[in-house]
Formats: C-alpha cells, structure tokens, sequence
C-alpha cells in the first residue's frame, strides 16, 4: 500500500500546531463536504482530509505518525507496517484493535491503527463562529431597538433581524448564537459576531459614553443668562445657561449620555451668534451697545 501523506492533505506543514491544523480541516471539509459539494471526487477528498485530521489532532496518533516520516517515508512510498506495530507503536503509544468494527479509513490508517480507531468522520464538531460588521445610526445606538441585515456566507443570502440593547458603543460585539457555519456531523453551529459601528451625527458627538453638542446663544442669554431648550438623545430638555457665560463655555447635562450602568454625561458647548446688523435699526442698536462698552476690547 501507499503511504500517506496526512500534512500534505491538510495542506499544513510539518511543525503546524493544532489550531492551524483545525482551521485546515474545517476549510477543507467545508468545501468537500458531500452534502455541499455533489461533483464527483468531492467525497473522497472529504474523507481523505477526515482521515488526516483524525490523525494529527491526535498526540498519541500524531506521534506515532511523525515517527514513522522520521524513518524518510513520503507520499506514494510502497509501505508496509514495522514487525510488533499494532501491539506497541514507535513512541511507546498503545492503540487498541477494533476488528469488528469499520472504521471508513483508509487501508493505510487501519495498518497503522486498527479499524474502527478514527471517529473523525462521525464526530461531531461545532461550525466556526462568522465576522461581520452591522452600522447603526446613533440615535439606535442609544434607545436600542431592532435592525435588518443582509448577510452572504456559506448559507446563502440571508436576512436577519438584530436586537441592538440600547446604550451600545461603536466597536462592541452583538453575538447572535447558532447564526455562524454550520457544525459537521450533527454538530452545533457557530455564531455570529456582529461588530457595531455607529455612524456619525451632525448634531451630537459620542465620545465614550458621553455625549457632546454645541448649543447656539444669543449675546444677551450669554450675558444675562437665561433657561433654554436643548436637545438630548432622549428628547429636549431645559438647561439654564449662567449669567456672563462666554462663547466655548461648557456646561454638563448629569446622566444624559449614552444609558449604560453608569450613563454618559451630555456636554453642552456655548456658541454665541451675532445678529446681522442688516438694517438701520439693528446698526444703531449695535452703535448703543458699542458706546455702553468703551472699554472692552476681545483681542486684549
């Protein structure tokens, strides 16, 4: 019989630790797997990366194995076990002899480890988890609510309703369970990670959990102060703006950030707007205002 190659089939290389030997199979029995793939070779290939992975994710079997490349055996060799190699394998690794049992390998496996002692093929395993991005608008972001999205992967186009909690901050994970690729073998699926991107508001700035607006004023609420209406992302509320308070001014709206078990601040930026002086009244009015302050000078 031919000895096999079991790296060459994963398409690893010799030294691959276990996670880039998992994340092979899953590639590869993914593509071959026959209930996806109907064209013809497509389930021999499948059992085939089955077997190499029943071998090298296993220690004992992989061990076992790598002694035997050590002994200069490659792909296609003519090989015939050592004398003693089902009672003791090289390595001192014992592997029982299931002979009332089919295993579905290869005679090359079962030579080396009796039949019936790979599982690979009717082991469950759990499909992979899936990554993709769902942008909001932050007004969602802060109440919370439901979002549509159009997704594409191993199952197609799809359309999934997503629950987004309300207070939610961009670059945080929504995990929706069972929505990934699917398991093998009557194994679970994975889930799918849904990284949350808000997008940006002419109006309101998120900064963590707090929230940033500017507030336009008039010169005489800023001068003699005044209470005036100002948005939240909850709604409007009043804010009292303190007399002699100056253009760039800040001021904080306690808790009327972003909800969260401590919930972000609103700060509120003072912009003072000049009326146009467009007409001779609003000239003489701006004349009376600059004769009452002969002193100040902004540059100073």
């Amino acid at each position: 019989m031919e000895f096999q190659d079991y790296y060459k089939t994963l398409g690893v290389k010799e030294g691959a630790s276990d996670d880039e030997i998992k994340a092979a199979y899953r590639k590869l029995a993914r593509k071959y797997h026959p209930d996806k793939n109907k064209e013809a070779g497509a389930e021999e290939k499948f059992k085939a990366v089955s077997e190499a992975y029943e071998v090298l994710h296993d220690k004992q079997k992989r061990a076992a194995y790598d002694n035997l490349r050590a002994g200069g055996y490659r792909a296609g060799d003519n090989f015939r076990p050592p004398p003693g190699w089902r009672q003791q394998a090289p390595g001192g690794f014992e592997f029982r002899n299931f002979d009332d049992e089919g295993g579905g390998f290869s005679d090359f496996f079962e030579s080396l480890f009796g039949r019936g002692a790979g599982r690979a093929q009717s082991r469950p395993m759990r499909g992979q988890d899936v990554r993709a991005a769902v942008e909001i608008d932050l007004h969602t972001a802060y109440a919370g609510g439901t979002q549509r999205l159009s997704l594409r992967d191993s199952r197609g186009e799809r359309s999934l309703d997503v629950r987004i909690p309300a207070g939610i901050l961009p670059g945080r994970t929504i995990r929706l369970g069972g929505q990934g690729e699917p398991g093998f073998n009557g194994g679970p699926a994975g889930d799918l990670l849904l990284e949350v991107h808000v997008r940006e508001n002419p109006r309101f700035k998120l900064h963590g959990r707090d929230v940033e607006i500017e507030l336009p004023v008039a010169p005489w609420e800023a001068a003699l102060g005044a209470t005036v209406p100002v948005p939240t992302l909850g709604g409007n509320v009043e804010l009292r703006i303190p007399a002699q308070s100056r253009g760039g001014g800040k001021l904080r709206l306690k808790g009327r950030g972003m909800p969260g078990k401590t919930p972000g601040d609103q700060i509120v930026t003072l912009s003072i707007q000049i009326p146009p002086a467009g007409d001779d009244r609003a000239r003489a009015a701006y004349e009376t205002f600059r004769k009452a302050f002969p002193d100040f000078d902004p540059r100073a």
